[in-house]
Protein backbone atom coordinates (compact mmCIF):
# COMPACT_ATOMS: atom_id res chain seq x y z
CA UNK A 1 0.00 0.00 0.00
CA UNK A 2 1.60 3.41 -0.64
CA UNK A 3 1.99 5.18 2.50
CA UNK A 4 2.07 9.43 2.34
CA UNK A 5 3.88 11.32 4.59
CA UNK A 6 2.85 13.08 7.88
CA UNK A 7 -0.57 15.17 7.10
CA UNK A 8 -2.19 13.54 4.26
CA UNK A 9 -4.86 11.19 5.56
CA UNK A 10 -7.95 12.96 3.77
CA UNK A 11 -11.05 12.38 5.37
CA UNK A 12 -12.94 9.34 3.63
CA UNK A 13 -16.27 10.28 1.82
CA UNK A 14 -18.52 7.31 3.20
CA UNK A 15 -21.74 9.43 3.12
CA UNK A 16 -22.59 10.60 -0.43
CA UNK A 17 -26.07 10.45 -1.94
CA UNK A 18 -26.82 6.98 -2.84
CA UNK A 19 -23.85 4.19 -1.85
CA UNK A 20 -20.54 6.03 -0.80
CA UNK A 21 -17.47 4.20 -0.42
CA UNK A 22 -15.06 3.83 2.39
CA UNK A 23 -15.83 3.53 6.56
CA UNK A 24 -14.92 2.98 11.11
CA UNK A 25 -13.37 -1.11 13.37
CA UNK A 26 -15.19 -2.29 16.79
CA UNK A 27 -12.59 -2.50 19.24
CA UNK A 28 -10.86 -5.50 19.92
CA UNK A 29 -12.08 -7.91 22.34
CA UNK A 30 -9.41 -7.08 25.41
CA UNK A 31 -9.61 -3.49 24.78
CA UNK A 32 -13.52 -3.28 24.60
CA UNK A 33 -13.69 -4.92 28.11
CA UNK A 34 -11.11 -2.78 29.44
CA UNK A 35 -12.68 0.62 28.18
CA UNK A 36 -12.13 3.73 30.68
CA UNK A 37 -15.34 3.56 33.05
CA UNK A 38 -17.13 7.02 32.00
CA UNK A 39 -20.16 8.97 34.31
CA UNK A 40 -23.15 8.28 32.32
CA UNK A 41 -23.66 10.58 29.74
CA UNK A 42 -26.54 12.78 28.52
CA UNK A 43 -28.26 11.29 25.60
CA UNK A 44 -29.62 13.61 22.78
CA UNK A 45 -31.25 12.50 19.38
CA UNK A 46 -28.35 12.39 17.83
CA UNK A 47 -26.09 9.60 19.97
CA UNK A 48 -27.48 6.45 21.11
CA UNK A 49 -25.97 4.77 23.93
CA UNK A 50 -23.24 2.48 23.26
CA UNK A 51 -24.20 -1.10 25.57
CA UNK A 52 -20.76 -2.60 25.89
CA UNK A 53 -19.40 0.67 28.09
CA UNK A 54 -22.48 2.51 28.71
CA UNK A 55 -21.31 5.57 27.41
CA UNK A 56 -22.07 7.34 24.17
CA UNK A 57 -20.46 8.27 20.97
CA UNK A 58 -18.86 10.89 23.37
CA UNK A 59 -15.89 10.71 26.02
CA UNK A 60 -17.72 13.00 28.21
CA UNK A 61 -21.43 14.67 28.52
CA UNK A 62 -22.54 16.51 25.93
CA UNK A 63 -25.52 18.17 25.23
CA UNK A 64 -25.81 19.13 21.89
CA UNK A 65 -29.10 21.27 21.98
CA UNK A 66 -27.13 23.38 25.16
CA UNK A 67 -24.49 24.05 22.34
CA UNK A 68 -26.91 25.35 18.89
CA UNK A 69 -26.51 28.69 19.86
CA UNK A 70 -22.95 28.75 20.43
CA UNK A 71 -22.27 26.64 16.99
CA UNK A 72 -24.49 29.72 15.33
CA UNK A 73 -22.59 32.60 16.38
CA UNK A 74 -18.93 30.54 15.71
CA UNK A 75 -20.02 29.84 12.26
CA UNK A 76 -20.77 33.63 11.88
CA UNK A 77 -17.54 35.06 13.16
CA UNK A 78 -15.60 36.25 9.88
CA UNK A 79 -12.09 37.19 11.74
CA UNK A 80 -9.42 36.21 9.47
CA UNK A 81 -6.60 39.31 9.90
CA UNK A 82 -4.85 36.89 12.87
CA UNK A 83 -5.35 33.77 14.62
CA UNK A 84 -5.45 35.72 18.24
CA UNK A 85 -8.31 38.28 17.00
CA UNK A 86 -10.47 35.40 15.82
CA UNK A 87 -10.30 33.73 18.90
CA UNK A 88 -11.04 36.52 20.71
CA UNK A 89 -13.73 37.15 18.86
CA UNK A 90 -15.04 33.18 18.97
CA UNK A 91 -14.30 32.92 22.81
CA UNK A 92 -17.22 36.21 23.47
CA UNK A 93 -20.04 33.28 23.89
CA UNK A 94 -17.82 30.81 25.05
CA UNK A 95 -17.70 30.66 28.97
CA UNK A 96 -16.59 27.17 30.34
CA UNK A 97 -13.53 25.41 28.83
CA UNK A 98 -15.82 22.57 27.07
CA UNK A 99 -17.27 25.96 25.13
CA UNK A 100 -13.97 26.68 24.29
CA UNK A 101 -13.33 23.97 22.86
CA UNK A 102 -15.99 23.60 20.57
CA UNK A 103 -16.68 27.16 19.42
CA UNK A 104 -12.90 26.57 17.64
CA UNK A 105 -13.92 23.14 16.62
CA UNK A 106 -17.20 24.75 14.90
CA UNK A 107 -15.08 27.81 13.08
CA UNK A 108 -12.48 25.26 11.82
CA UNK A 109 -14.74 22.45 10.36
CA UNK A 110 -16.74 25.28 8.80
CA UNK A 111 -13.98 27.51 7.35
CA UNK A 112 -10.74 25.57 6.66
CA UNK A 113 -11.15 23.00 3.63
CA UNK A 114 -8.88 20.22 2.55
CA UNK A 115 -6.21 21.17 0.14
CA UNK A 116 -7.08 18.65 -2.70
CA UNK A 117 -4.09 20.90 -4.60
CA UNK A 118 -1.60 21.21 -1.96
CA UNK A 119 -2.04 17.98 -0.93
CA UNK A 120 -0.48 16.51 -4.33
CA UNK A 121 1.71 19.29 -3.93
CA UNK A 122 3.76 19.11 -0.80
CA UNK A 123 6.47 21.92 -1.75
CA UNK A 124 3.95 24.60 -1.79
CA UNK A 125 2.17 24.01 1.51
CA UNK A 126 2.53 25.58 4.64
CA UNK A 127 1.09 24.37 8.11
CA UNK A 128 1.75 27.44 10.29
CA UNK A 129 -1.17 28.73 11.66
CA UNK A 130 -1.27 32.16 10.12
CA UNK A 131 -1.17 30.71 6.75
CA UNK A 132 -3.71 28.17 7.13
CA UNK A 133 -5.87 31.19 8.31
CA UNK A 134 -5.34 33.25 5.21
CA UNK A 135 -5.18 30.30 3.08
CA UNK A 136 -8.25 29.43 3.95
CA UNK A 137 -7.29 25.57 3.67
CA UNK A 138 -4.29 23.16 4.53
CA UNK A 139 -4.48 19.49 4.77
CA UNK A 140 -4.43 17.64 8.59
CA UNK A 141 -1.05 18.83 9.72
CA UNK A 142 -2.78 22.85 8.86
CA UNK A 143 -6.00 21.90 10.51
CA UNK A 144 -4.01 20.36 13.86
CA UNK A 145 -1.61 22.90 14.57
CA UNK A 146 -4.23 25.65 13.84
CA UNK A 147 -6.71 24.13 16.65
CA UNK A 148 -3.90 23.46 18.61
CA UNK A 149 -2.51 27.36 18.44
CA UNK A 150 -6.48 28.28 18.92
CA UNK A 151 -6.42 25.84 21.69
CA UNK A 152 -2.87 27.64 23.47
CA UNK A 153 -4.59 30.87 23.02
CA UNK A 154 -7.94 30.02 24.97
CA UNK A 155 -5.86 29.09 27.47
CA UNK A 156 -6.53 25.46 27.11
CA UNK A 157 -4.45 22.33 27.29
CA UNK A 158 -4.12 20.53 23.27
CA UNK A 159 -1.32 18.27 21.66
CA UNK A 160 -0.94 17.49 17.98
CA UNK A 161 -1.27 14.04 17.81
CA UNK A 162 0.07 12.14 14.57
CA UNK A 163 -0.04 8.43 13.88
CA UNK A 164 -1.72 6.17 10.78
CA UNK A 165 -5.40 6.27 10.12
CA UNK A 166 -7.60 4.25 7.75
CA UNK A 167 -9.02 7.27 5.54
CA UNK A 168 -9.34 8.10 2.21
CA UNK A 169 -7.28 5.50 0.06
CA UNK A 170 -7.48 2.78 2.98
CA UNK A 171 -7.99 -0.81 1.33
CA UNK A 172 -9.44 -3.71 3.54
CA UNK A 173 -6.06 -5.46 5.06
CA UNK A 174 -3.92 -3.52 4.14
CA UNK A 175 -0.23 -3.01 6.68
CA UNK A 176 0.91 0.22 7.68
CA UNK A 177 4.64 0.55 7.22
CA UNK A 178 6.63 3.92 7.58
CA UNK A 179 6.21 7.36 8.47
CA UNK A 180 2.62 8.31 10.38
CA UNK A 181 0.16 9.48 7.16
CA UNK A 182 -2.27 11.23 9.89
CA UNK A 183 -2.76 14.45 12.55
CA UNK A 184 -5.13 14.98 14.86
CA UNK A 185 -5.47 16.61 18.31
CA UNK A 186 -5.93 15.85 22.05
CA UNK A 187 -7.48 18.72 24.18
CA UNK A 188 -7.74 18.45 28.36
CA UNK A 189 -11.16 18.65 29.75
CA UNK A 190 -12.60 18.09 33.00
CA UNK A 191 -9.48 16.25 34.39
CA UNK A 192 -8.62 14.07 31.55
CA UNK A 193 -7.72 14.26 28.17
CA UNK A 194 -10.12 13.95 24.71
CA UNK A 195 -9.96 13.25 21.10
CA UNK A 196 -11.27 15.19 18.33
CA UNK A 197 -9.99 15.07 14.38
CA UNK A 198 -11.14 18.70 12.88
CA UNK A 199 -9.92 17.39 9.50
CA UNK A 200 -12.41 14.37 9.20
CA UNK A 201 -15.37 16.55 11.00
CA UNK A 202 -15.03 19.00 8.07
CA UNK A 203 -15.64 16.99 5.23
CA UNK A 204 -14.95 14.41 2.55
CA UNK A 205 -12.72 14.37 -0.97
CA UNK A 206 -14.17 12.00 -3.65
CA UNK A 207 -12.65 8.97 -5.01
CA UNK A 208 -10.55 11.20 -7.80
CA UNK A 209 -9.21 13.20 -5.09
CA UNK A 210 -9.65 16.05 -6.36
CA UNK A 211 -12.84 17.77 -5.16
CA UNK A 212 -13.34 18.70 -1.01
CA UNK A 213 -16.87 19.17 -0.25
CA UNK A 214 -17.67 20.45 3.51
CA UNK A 215 -19.85 17.44 5.07
CA UNK A 216 -19.62 19.06 8.60
CA UNK A 217 -19.79 15.18 10.74
CA UNK A 218 -19.93 15.35 14.64
CA UNK A 219 -19.24 12.33 15.22
CA UNK A 220 -15.21 13.26 15.31
CA UNK A 221 -15.72 15.88 18.48
CA UNK A 222 -14.44 14.13 21.50
CA UNK A 223 -15.02 11.03 20.23
CA UNK A 224 -14.58 7.77 22.58
CA UNK A 225 -11.51 6.29 22.42
CA UNK A 226 -13.02 2.74 22.03
CA UNK A 227 -14.62 3.85 18.40
CA UNK A 228 -11.65 6.59 17.85
CA UNK A 229 -9.07 3.61 17.49
CA UNK A 230 -11.30 2.43 15.01
CA UNK A 231 -9.43 4.55 12.58
CA UNK A 232 -6.51 6.41 14.43
CA UNK A 233 -3.49 5.11 15.62
CA UNK A 234 -1.47 7.33 17.04
CA UNK A 235 2.59 6.82 16.70
CA UNK A 236 2.60 7.20 20.89
CA UNK A 237 0.54 4.00 22.01
CA UNK A 238 -0.49 6.17 25.12
CA UNK A 239 -2.62 8.53 23.55
CA UNK A 240 -4.53 6.17 22.22
CA UNK A 241 -6.29 6.89 25.83
CA UNK A 242 -7.12 3.44 26.27
CA UNK A 243 -6.18 -0.08 28.65
CA UNK A 244 -4.92 -2.48 27.51
CA UNK A 245 -3.50 -0.69 24.43
CA UNK A 246 -4.10 -2.33 20.64
CA UNK A 247 -0.73 -2.96 18.64
CA UNK A 248 -0.38 -2.03 15.11
CA UNK A 249 -1.24 -5.72 14.23
CA UNK A 250 -4.90 -5.91 15.92
CA UNK A 251 -5.22 -1.97 14.50
CA UNK A 252 -4.62 -3.76 10.86
CA UNK A 253 -6.83 -6.73 11.74
CA UNK A 254 -9.60 -4.99 13.43
CA UNK A 255 -13.02 -4.48 11.33
CA UNK A 256 -13.27 -1.35 10.21
CA UNK A 257 -16.78 0.49 10.49
CA UNK A 258 -17.16 4.09 9.78
CA UNK A 259 -18.80 7.17 11.72
CA UNK A 260 -22.05 6.49 9.70
CA UNK A 261 -22.13 3.19 11.58
CA UNK A 262 -21.96 4.55 14.70
CA UNK A 263 -24.35 7.49 14.38
CA UNK A 264 -26.97 5.30 13.25
CA UNK A 265 -26.87 3.29 16.31
CA UNK A 266 -25.57 -0.07 14.94
CA UNK A 267 -24.13 -2.20 17.48
CA UNK A 268 -22.11 -4.94 16.23
CA UNK A 269 -20.80 -6.54 12.52
CA UNK A 270 -20.40 -10.80 12.58
CA UNK A 271 -17.87 -12.07 11.29
CA UNK A 272 -15.68 -9.16 13.48
CA UNK A 273 -12.79 -9.69 10.68
CA UNK A 274 -12.84 -7.58 7.66
CA UNK A 275 -11.37 -10.42 5.32
CA UNK A 276 -13.66 -13.73 5.33
CA UNK A 277 -13.51 -16.77 3.32
CA UNK A 278 -16.35 -18.88 1.63
CA UNK A 279 -16.98 -22.35 2.47
CA UNK A 280 -18.59 -24.12 0.04
CA UNK A 281 -18.91 -20.96 -1.96
CA UNK A 282 -21.32 -19.00 0.47
CA UNK A 283 -19.81 -16.17 3.21
CA UNK A 284 -22.09 -14.65 5.82
CA UNK A 285 -22.29 -11.19 7.44
CA UNK A 286 -24.61 -10.09 9.98
CA UNK A 287 -25.37 -6.56 11.18
CA UNK A 288 -26.90 -5.89 14.76
CA UNK A 289 -28.71 -2.58 15.36
CA UNK A 290 -31.18 -1.66 18.31
CA UNK A 291 -34.21 0.07 15.95
CA UNK A 292 -35.44 -0.73 12.81
CA UNK A 293 -32.52 0.31 10.08
CA UNK A 294 -33.28 -0.81 6.46
CA UNK A 295 -30.11 -2.16 4.81
CA UNK A 296 -28.77 -2.51 1.23
CA UNK A 297 -25.33 -4.38 -0.09
CA UNK A 298 -23.09 -4.32 -3.33
CA UNK A 299 -21.22 -7.08 -4.39
CA UNK A 300 -17.74 -5.46 -6.46
CA UNK A 301 -20.40 -2.52 -6.91
CA UNK A 302 -23.64 -4.27 -7.88
CA UNK A 303 -26.47 -5.76 -5.73
CA UNK A 304 -26.25 -9.08 -6.57
CA UNK A 305 -25.31 -13.00 -6.02
CA UNK A 306 -26.76 -12.07 -2.61
CA UNK A 307 -29.86 -12.73 -0.40
CA UNK A 308 -30.11 -10.44 2.30
CA UNK A 309 -33.03 -10.72 5.07
CA UNK A 310 -34.00 -7.50 7.22
CA UNK A 311 -34.47 -8.58 11.26
CA UNK A 312 -36.11 -6.86 13.44
CA UNK A 313 -32.78 -5.89 15.22
CA UNK A 314 -30.19 -6.04 12.44
CA UNK A 315 -30.09 -8.40 8.96
CA UNK A 316 -28.49 -10.96 7.83
CA UNK A 317 -26.74 -11.49 3.93
CA UNK A 318 -25.52 -14.61 2.56
CA UNK A 319 -23.80 -13.92 -0.30
CA UNK A 320 -22.59 -16.35 -3.15
CA UNK A 321 -20.28 -15.08 -5.85
CA UNK A 322 -20.26 -16.50 -9.15
CA UNK A 323 -16.44 -16.18 -9.69
CA UNK A 324 -13.17 -17.52 -7.67
CA UNK A 325 -10.90 -14.35 -6.16
CA UNK A 326 -10.84 -11.58 -3.86
CA UNK A 327 -14.14 -9.51 -3.96
CA UNK A 328 -15.43 -5.86 -2.44
CA UNK A 329 -18.49 -6.09 0.16
CA UNK A 330 -20.02 -2.71 0.64
CA UNK A 331 -23.44 -2.78 3.05
CA UNK A 332 -24.94 0.68 3.32
CA UNK A 333 -27.68 1.54 6.03
CA UNK A 334 -30.21 4.22 6.20
CA UNK A 335 -33.09 5.16 9.57
CA UNK A 336 -36.11 3.48 8.71
CA UNK A 337 -37.66 6.79 9.52
CA UNK A 338 -35.80 8.85 7.84
CA UNK A 339 -36.32 13.01 7.36
CA UNK A 340 -35.81 13.89 3.60
CA UNK A 341 -32.53 15.10 4.22
CA UNK A 342 -31.23 11.78 5.68
CA UNK A 343 -33.24 9.51 2.72
CA UNK A 344 -29.82 8.21 1.47
CA UNK A 345 -28.19 4.50 2.19
CA UNK A 346 -24.66 5.57 3.38
CA UNK A 347 -21.94 2.96 3.57
CA UNK A 348 -21.56 1.77 7.33
CA UNK A 349 -18.54 -1.25 6.34
CA UNK A 350 -16.73 -2.88 3.89
CA UNK A 351 -15.57 -6.78 3.78
CA UNK A 352 -13.20 -8.49 1.58
CA UNK A 353 -15.03 -11.99 0.44
CA UNK A 354 -12.08 -14.73 -0.63
CA UNK A 355 -14.12 -17.36 -2.55
CA UNK A 356 -12.10 -20.61 -3.75
CA UNK A 357 -15.10 -22.34 -5.38
CA UNK A 358 -18.49 -21.17 -6.38
CA UNK A 359 -21.75 -22.74 -6.03
CA UNK A 360 -23.38 -22.56 -9.60
CA UNK A 361 -26.73 -23.80 -8.06
CA UNK A 362 -27.10 -20.36 -6.19
CA UNK A 363 -27.69 -18.42 -9.11
CA UNK A 364 -30.88 -15.80 -8.47
CA UNK A 365 -33.02 -14.62 -10.92
CA UNK A 366 -32.19 -10.73 -11.87
CA UNK A 367 -35.86 -9.52 -11.10
CA UNK A 368 -35.04 -10.89 -7.43
CA UNK A 369 -35.49 -7.59 -4.73
CA UNK A 370 -33.68 -7.45 -1.22
CA UNK A 371 -34.24 -7.74 0.80
CA UNK A 372 -35.92 -11.17 0.30
CA UNK A 373 -39.14 -12.34 2.44
CA UNK A 374 -41.43 -10.86 5.29
CA UNK A 375 -39.92 -8.44 7.66
CA UNK A 376 -40.98 -5.49 10.04
CA UNK A 377 -41.05 -3.58 7.17
CA UNK A 378 -43.59 -5.78 5.30
CA UNK A 379 -45.19 -5.87 9.00
CA UNK A 380 -45.26 -2.12 8.94
CA UNK A 381 -46.92 -2.15 5.60
CA UNK A 382 -49.47 -3.83 6.93
CA UNK A 383 -48.81 -7.73 5.75
CA UNK A 384 -49.00 -9.56 9.76
CA UNK A 385 -48.78 -13.12 10.64
CA UNK A 386 -47.10 -14.46 7.31
CA UNK A 387 -47.22 -18.66 6.94
CA UNK A 388 -43.80 -19.02 5.79
CA UNK A 389 -41.35 -16.28 7.57
CA UNK A 390 -38.48 -17.85 5.79
CA UNK A 391 -37.11 -15.81 2.40
CA UNK A 392 -36.55 -18.79 0.11
CA UNK A 393 -39.34 -21.73 -0.60
CA UNK A 394 -38.35 -25.06 -1.87
CA UNK A 395 -41.38 -26.74 -3.54
CA UNK A 396 -40.90 -30.26 -5.10
CA UNK A 397 -44.66 -30.66 -7.09
CA UNK A 398 -44.22 -26.42 -8.29
CA UNK A 399 -47.05 -25.81 -5.58
CA UNK A 400 -47.22 -23.66 -2.99
CA UNK A 401 -49.24 -21.43 -0.88
CA UNK A 402 -48.57 -18.50 1.09
CA UNK A 403 -51.41 -16.69 3.60
CA UNK A 404 -50.97 -13.23 5.27
CA UNK A 405 -53.43 -11.88 7.59
CA UNK A 406 -53.88 -7.99 6.49
CA UNK A 407 -54.70 -4.88 7.81
CA UNK A 408 -57.73 -3.24 6.98
CA UNK A 409 -58.37 -1.37 3.84
CA UNK A 410 -55.55 -3.11 2.30
CA UNK A 411 -55.76 -4.37 -1.66
CA UNK A 412 -53.11 -6.70 -2.97
CA UNK A 413 -51.75 -7.47 -6.53
CA UNK A 414 -48.97 -10.23 -7.47
CA UNK A 415 -46.95 -11.56 -10.17
CA UNK A 416 -44.04 -14.10 -10.91
CA UNK A 417 -40.81 -13.72 -12.37
CA UNK A 418 -37.99 -15.81 -13.54
CA UNK A 419 -35.11 -15.23 -16.13
CA UNK A 420 -35.53 -15.63 -19.50
CA UNK A 421 -38.71 -15.06 -21.82
CA UNK A 422 -40.88 -18.27 -20.88
CA UNK A 423 -42.68 -16.22 -18.75
CA UNK A 424 -44.54 -12.93 -20.23
CA UNK A 425 -45.35 -10.22 -17.24
CA UNK A 426 -49.43 -11.01 -18.23
CA UNK A 427 -48.67 -14.91 -17.70
CA UNK A 428 -46.73 -14.22 -14.87
CA UNK A 429 -49.38 -12.81 -12.60
CA UNK A 430 -52.00 -15.55 -13.74
CA UNK A 431 -49.68 -18.43 -11.83
CA UNK A 432 -50.63 -16.90 -9.13
CA UNK A 433 -54.17 -16.97 -7.73
CA UNK A 434 -55.28 -14.67 -4.67
CA UNK A 435 -58.09 -15.23 -2.60
CA UNK A 436 -59.32 -12.94 -0.28
CA UNK A 437 -61.87 -14.47 3.20
CA UNK A 438 -62.03 -11.85 5.50
CA UNK A 439 -58.92 -10.19 6.81
CA UNK A 440 -56.94 -13.09 5.80
CA UNK A 441 -55.14 -13.13 1.87
CA UNK A 442 -54.08 -16.77 0.60
CA UNK A 443 -51.24 -16.74 -2.84
CA UNK A 444 -51.89 -19.75 -4.40
CA UNK A 445 -48.57 -20.24 -6.93
CA UNK A 446 -48.78 -23.02 -9.55
CA UNK A 447 -45.03 -22.55 -11.33
CA UNK A 448 -44.86 -22.89 -14.91
CA UNK A 449 -42.19 -25.30 -14.71
CA UNK A 450 -38.79 -26.49 -12.60
CA UNK A 451 -36.18 -23.36 -11.64
CA UNK A 452 -35.62 -19.97 -9.24
CA UNK A 453 -38.76 -17.64 -9.60
CA UNK A 454 -39.34 -14.59 -7.72
CA UNK A 455 -43.03 -13.75 -6.02
CA UNK A 456 -43.47 -9.90 -5.95
CA UNK A 457 -45.91 -8.52 -3.64
CA UNK A 458 -47.72 -5.56 -4.11
CA UNK A 459 -50.11 -3.47 -2.34
CA UNK A 460 -52.48 0.24 -1.73
CA UNK A 461 -54.93 1.39 0.01
CA UNK A 462 -58.50 0.46 -1.37
CA UNK A 463 -59.71 4.32 0.36
CA UNK A 464 -56.48 5.45 -2.02
CA UNK A 465 -57.20 3.99 -5.29
CA UNK A 466 -53.75 5.28 -6.62
CA UNK A 467 -51.10 2.74 -7.74
CA UNK A 468 -49.70 -0.39 -6.04
CA UNK A 469 -46.21 -0.30 -4.40
CA UNK A 470 -43.83 -2.89 -4.33
CA UNK A 471 -43.87 -4.06 -0.73
CA UNK A 472 -41.36 -7.84 -0.55
CA UNK A 473 -40.85 -10.58 -2.77
CA UNK A 474 -40.19 -14.46 -1.65
CA UNK A 475 -37.46 -16.78 -4.08
CA UNK A 476 -39.41 -20.31 -5.04
CA UNK A 477 -36.88 -22.71 -5.96
CA UNK A 478 -38.30 -26.32 -8.02
CA UNK A 479 -35.71 -28.52 -9.04
CA UNK A 480 -38.40 -31.50 -10.43
CA UNK A 481 -38.01 -31.02 -14.13
CA UNK A 482 -41.13 -32.71 -14.24
CA UNK A 483 -43.21 -29.71 -13.12
CA UNK A 484 -45.71 -28.35 -15.73
CA UNK A 485 -48.67 -26.60 -14.58
CA UNK A 486 -50.45 -24.69 -16.68
CA UNK A 487 -51.68 -20.72 -15.58
CA UNK A 488 -54.89 -20.18 -13.79
CA UNK A 489 -57.75 -18.68 -15.85
CA UNK A 490 -57.66 -15.38 -16.93
CA UNK A 491 -59.42 -13.10 -14.57
CA UNK A 492 -61.59 -9.58 -15.59
CA UNK A 493 -62.43 -6.32 -13.96
CA UNK A 494 -65.81 -7.49 -12.71
CA UNK A 495 -64.29 -10.82 -10.40
CA UNK A 496 -63.75 -9.30 -7.07
CA UNK A 497 -61.29 -9.90 -4.77
CA UNK A 498 -62.74 -12.11 -2.25
CA UNK A 499 -64.54 -14.19 -4.99
CA UNK A 500 -62.89 -17.84 -5.16
CA UNK A 501 -62.44 -20.27 -7.48
CA UNK A 502 -62.99 -24.20 -5.78
CA UNK A 503 -62.59 -26.00 -9.52
CA UNK A 504 -61.45 -25.70 -12.08
CA UNK A 505 -58.42 -23.95 -11.11
CA UNK A 506 -56.55 -25.13 -14.45
CA UNK A 507 -57.16 -22.03 -16.86
CA UNK A 508 -56.51 -24.90 -19.39
CA UNK A 509 -59.46 -27.01 -19.54
CA UNK A 510 -59.17 -30.76 -21.41
CA UNK A 511 -60.67 -31.45 -24.58
CA UNK A 512 -64.23 -32.98 -24.90
CA UNK A 513 -64.64 -34.16 -21.31
CA UNK A 514 -67.23 -32.98 -18.81
CA UNK A 515 -65.42 -30.35 -16.50
CA UNK A 516 -67.11 -29.73 -12.88
CA UNK A 517 -67.54 -25.53 -12.42
CA UNK A 518 -67.64 -24.50 -8.85
CA UNK A 519 -67.43 -20.94 -7.81
CA UNK A 520 -67.82 -18.56 -4.55
CA UNK A 521 -69.73 -15.21 -5.68
CA UNK A 522 -71.72 -13.17 -3.74
CA UNK A 523 -74.74 -10.51 -4.63
CA UNK A 524 -75.02 -12.27 -8.19
CA UNK A 525 -78.62 -12.52 -9.60
CA UNK A 526 -77.20 -15.53 -12.20
CA UNK A 527 -73.79 -17.69 -13.45
CA UNK A 528 -73.52 -18.95 -16.81
CA UNK A 529 -71.11 -20.71 -18.67
CA UNK A 530 -70.15 -19.99 -21.80
CA UNK A 531 -68.82 -22.72 -24.19
CA UNK A 532 -70.10 -24.25 -27.62
CA UNK A 533 -73.36 -23.68 -25.37
CA UNK A 534 -74.50 -21.43 -22.92
CA UNK A 535 -75.41 -23.23 -19.37
CA UNK A 536 -76.47 -21.90 -16.01
CA UNK A 537 -74.71 -22.76 -12.89
CA UNK A 538 -76.94 -22.85 -9.98
CA UNK A 539 -76.63 -21.66 -6.29
CA UNK A 540 -75.79 -24.10 -3.61
CA UNK A 541 -74.68 -22.91 -0.27
CA UNK A 542 -72.70 -19.92 -1.76
CA UNK A 543 -71.14 -21.89 -4.78
CA UNK A 544 -71.94 -21.93 -8.07
CA UNK A 545 -72.03 -24.90 -9.54
CA UNK A 546 -72.59 -27.51 -12.50
CA UNK A 547 -70.73 -29.92 -14.96
CA UNK A 548 -70.29 -29.19 -18.69
CA UNK A 549 -69.24 -30.14 -21.74
CA UNK A 550 -65.63 -29.13 -23.10
CA UNK A 551 -66.45 -30.23 -26.63
CA UNK A 552 -66.48 -28.25 -29.71
CA UNK A 553 -64.86 -25.19 -28.23
CA UNK A 554 -61.63 -24.02 -28.26
CA UNK A 555 -62.41 -21.13 -24.67
CA UNK A 556 -65.01 -21.11 -22.53
CA UNK A 557 -65.85 -17.92 -20.36
CA UNK A 558 -68.02 -17.79 -17.07
CA UNK A 559 -70.60 -14.64 -16.99
CA UNK A 560 -72.16 -13.11 -14.41
CA UNK A 561 -75.90 -11.17 -14.69
CA UNK A 562 -75.65 -8.66 -11.41
CA UNK A 563 -78.31 -7.70 -11.32
CA UNK A 564 -82.17 -9.91 -12.45
CA UNK A 565 -83.78 -6.38 -14.31
CA UNK A 566 -81.14 -6.24 -16.68
CA UNK A 567 -80.46 -8.31 -19.77
CA UNK A 568 -76.61 -8.51 -19.83
CA UNK A 569 -73.59 -10.23 -18.61
CA UNK A 570 -70.16 -9.58 -17.72
CA UNK A 571 -67.26 -11.80 -18.47
CA UNK A 572 -65.09 -12.73 -15.44
CA UNK A 573 -63.25 -15.63 -16.14
CA UNK A 574 -61.50 -17.30 -18.92
CA UNK A 575 -60.28 -20.88 -19.81
CA UNK A 576 -58.69 -22.26 -22.86
CA UNK A 577 -59.79 -25.56 -23.78
CA UNK A 578 -56.57 -28.18 -25.28
CA UNK A 579 -56.22 -28.11 -29.19
CA UNK A 580 -56.95 -31.96 -30.38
Amino acid sequence: AKIQKVGTAAPADGSLHGPGSSSVPLLHQTARRNTPSLPKTMTTRFFPEYPWDKSSLKSMPVDLEQFKKLDDYALKVNVKNSVEELVKALLKQARTDLEKVRAIWMWICHHIEYDVVGYHNKSQLSSKPRDVLQMGKSICEGYAELFEHMCSLAGIQCKKLSGHAKGHGYKTGQTFTGDSDHAWNAVYLEGRWHLLDSTWGSGSVDDSFTKFTYRYNEFYFLTHPALFINNHFPDNSNWQLLKPTLTLKEFENNMLHNSNFYMMGLLATHPETPIIQTVHGKASVSVECRSSTLFMFKLNGAEEHGLMTLQKHGMKLDIYPQKTGSHKLEIFAKPSKAEASDDVYKCVVEYVVECESVDKAMRFPKDLHQPVGPSWFSERQGFLQPSHSEPVLHTNDGRCSFIFTLRKDISVLTSLHTDGSSLAEDMGRRHVLQIQRRNQVELKVHLPHAGSFVLKIYSRKKSDPGNYDYIFNYLIRCQNTEVKWPAFPKSFSKWLQDYEILEPLSGLLPANRNVQFRLKMHGIAKVLVQAENIYPLTQNKGVWEGTYSTSGCREVFVMVHENANHSFYSQVLRYEVETQ
